[in-house]
């Protein structure tokens, strides 16, 4: 069947509901409403009110509760409206939820998956469009995951779901709607840890993630046209990063440029070009170059454009790693 990435998150949703009835899903309006982005939309009605809980505008409430019904064997899914709603949370999944595993001695996992849409591109309003990916991923103790397409959408939907670590579920609303993927009936899990070559190529590698795999993926047409052949990695898995992918496709062509909709300070793609300086500098044929975003907060929509990684500058910077 053909779907678009909202509808893979929905039907993801209702395969694990109907498959584990120790799991629910908590989020504001997410149940009678089917949620700002109807990704739930029709799973009250299919599993009951106490499955698809609809919460109140209590971030930190509903996360906290979440955590506490880990404890005692429910795996709830949790959805947080927006990406900068999330911030009130931050107490409970950075004190509590990454900390769980290591304050038990190993003894208990905590089965928690927090659903954050995220990102520009939407012309939004201000804390609606914020990509805090490097927030999560420097907390010992959560996994951190973006899937960008459909298919790749529901696998790590399913993979998180039940893999008994909290997992920070990132989704780029920009692509929620962009186009539909054909997908299967049910998903399989995916490896939650992993990423994928989406392209080969001999010249450079781009690596992206989330919507930002698009604008790799365009900007590797465009260099194609230009007789320069990039490589397109989707790294998938923020935290723990796909250390072994990143070092063999870095060591395959020697120029790495990283795509990120975040702001530059101190993000996923400072750390890729640290562990490549680190691992991989003999093999490095130029500098790993950094396309991001801004280090301010994401600007009103009038000017959001400017803000985002475009093909054009993903491009540049692969014409300056091979010297075109």
């Amino acid at each position: 069947m053909l779907l678009n990435m909202v509808e893979a998150i929905g039907r993801g949703l209702g395969q694990i509901l109907e498959a584990d009835p120790k799991s629910l899903l908590l989020g504001e309006d997410i149940g009678v409403n089917g949620g700002v982005f109807r990704a739930t939309a029709g799973l009250q009605q299919r599993f009951g009110e106490d499955r698809v809980v609809d919460t109140p505008l209590a971030e930190a409430g509903f996360v906290g509760a979440a955590i506490g019904m880990c404890m005692v064997g429910i795996r709830p899914i949790v959805e947080i409206q927006f990406d900068a709603f999330v911030y009130p949370a931050l107490q409970q999944l950075i004190s509590h939820a990454g900390r769980y595993r290591w304050r038990t001695g190993g003894s208990y996992g905590l089965p928690l998956v927090v659903r954050l849409p995220y990102g520009g591109g939407t012309k939004a309003p201000e804390l609606h469009s914020d990509s805090p990916e490097t927030l999560f991923s420097h907390v010992p103790g959560l996994r951190v995951v973006i899937p960008s397409d459909p298919l790749c959408a529901g696998q790590l939907l399913v993979a998180a779901a039940g893999c008994g670590d909290p997992v920070i579920f990132m989704e780029p609303k920009r692509m929620y709607r962009r186009g539909r993927l054909e997908v299967p009936d049910s998903f399989e899990p995916c490896a939650i840890d992993k990423g994928v070559v989406v392209r080969d190529g001999s010249d450079v590698v781009l690596v992206g993630y989330g919507s930002m795999l698009e604008v790799c993926l365009a900007a590797a047409e465009e260099l194609a046209a230009m007789h320069v052949s990039a490589a397109v990695v989707d790294l998938r898995s923020i935290y723990p990063l796909d250390r072994d992918l990143l070092l063999s496709v870095a060591r395959q062509t020697g120029r790495v440029v990283v795509v990120q909709e975040a702001p530059r300070h101190c993000g996923v793609a400072a750390e890729i070009a640290a562990l490549l300086q680190e691992e991989a500098a003999d093999q490095m044929l130029a500098p790993t170059l950094r396309v991001t975003g801004m280090d301010m907060p994401f600007p009103l929509f009038q000017s959001e454009d400017e803000a985002l990684p475009s093909v054009a500058r993903v491009s540049a910077a692969a014409r300056a790693c091979v010297g075109y």
